[in-house]
């Protein structure tokens, strides 16, 4: 395996991402090793047919900087990094998608790691996330 590199800003995340505007992160364990597996829907018990990323890319009617965007998808799931006790980190990836999760998110196979993202980038995504964002406020 080759070194994966390791951003450590979230302008080094916008900067990939403007390289390659399908990457997605992940959340959980070195995704290499989990070639040919799904992830696994834990309140149907199904494996599913890719690994679950959410898209760093944004979407064609996001009007704001990238950034904002980036920094939104990396806060929305960073809590499954920093509540599990094993070596879950946080990987930009692409691939194929081969279909979607039951909350909608894209299910990558055939996965190429780009990266994998710092406590530094991620904090610095969650400062900028609290800044510019009404944080948890969902609708009602």
């Amino acid at each position: 395996m080759t070194e994966t590199p390791e951003l450590d800003s979230l302008a080094a995340v916008a900067r990939l991402v403007g390289e390659h505007p399908t990457a997605c992160v992940r959340y959980g364990a070195d995704p290499r090793t989990e070639r040919g597996r799904g992830s696994l829907d834990t309140e149907s018990g199904l494996e599913l047919p890719g690994l679950s990323v959410n898209p760093l890319g944004a979407e064609a009617w996001w009007s704001r900087p990238l950034e904002h965007w980036i920094a939104r998808q990396l806060c929305q799931y960073r809590h499954l990094a920093e509540e599990s006790d094993d070596d879950r980190r946080a990987w930009v990836l692409t691939g194929r998608e081969v279909g979607r999760g039951p909350d909608c998110e894209p299910l990558l196979a055939d996965v190429e790691v780009l990266a994998v993202l710092s406590r530094t980038a991620l904090d610095d995504a969650e400062a900028l996330y609290q800044r510019v964002f009404d944080a948890g406020n969902g609708p009602s």
